[in-house]
């Protein structure tokens, strides 16, 4: 059975994002040779990426002309879009999935045996913290107070949960990678 993971980056003040959609200067402070091949390796133990709506515009709209390691496992690897609204999908190995989505990633993860990993989409990450569905949360830590922007964990939408440290691992950068199992 896969285990679903969440990765994302966040501001020391717990923004995934700034004031508007993909604004995501911040990550320039984090990025450096560890963050890259952290990437590389998770992408290459994946079974597949999920995203949301959102994510998956901004990210295809990305990768899909990208060029190295990263975008070439970013395009080859299988990616399953859950939206109540795209009625179709154009990104490589992509697959729209509609439906009850804690019951959709259950099905996808026991037909896996790798980990299935989902990047941003904070939507969807609160229903499926809420649906007990992450058994993992990886939270890379920028080095940055935004100050405003879009946090990745509402006070009013997701429900009380306990974590238990992993791991942690400091990088040259001055941000640090966090990893969590979560408790059901």
């Amino acid at each position: 059975m896969s285990k679903l993971i969440m990765w994302n980056i966040i501001t020391l003040d717990g923004y995934f994002e700034g004031e508007r959609n993909w604004d995501l200067s911040f990550h320039d402070a984090i990025w450096g040779p560890e963050l890259e091949k952290l990437s590389i390796e998770q992408l290459g133990s994946a079974d597949a990426l999920i995203f949301g709506r959102v994510t998956y515009d901004g990210m295809s709209a990305h990768w899909k002309t990208a060029t190295g390691e990263i975008a070439r496992l970013m395009n080859d690897i299988p990616k399953f879009i859950f939206s109540r609204t795209l009625k179709s999908v154009d990104w490589n190995n992509a697959t729209l999935v509609h439906g009850n989505a804690s019951e959709e990633i259950s099905k996808l993860k026991k037909r896996g045996n790798s980990e299935l990993y989902l990047f941003g989409s904070a939507d969807l990450s609160e229903t499926f913290i809420n649906d007990n569905q992450f058994d993992e949360l990886r939270i890379g830590v920028a080095p940055v107070i935004l100050g405003s922007g879009r946090p990745l964990f509402r006070s009013k939408g997701v429900l009380p949960k306990k974590l238990t440290l992993i791991s942690t691992q400091q990088l040259s950068t001055g941000g640090a990678i966090l990893k969590y199992k979560t408790e059901v």
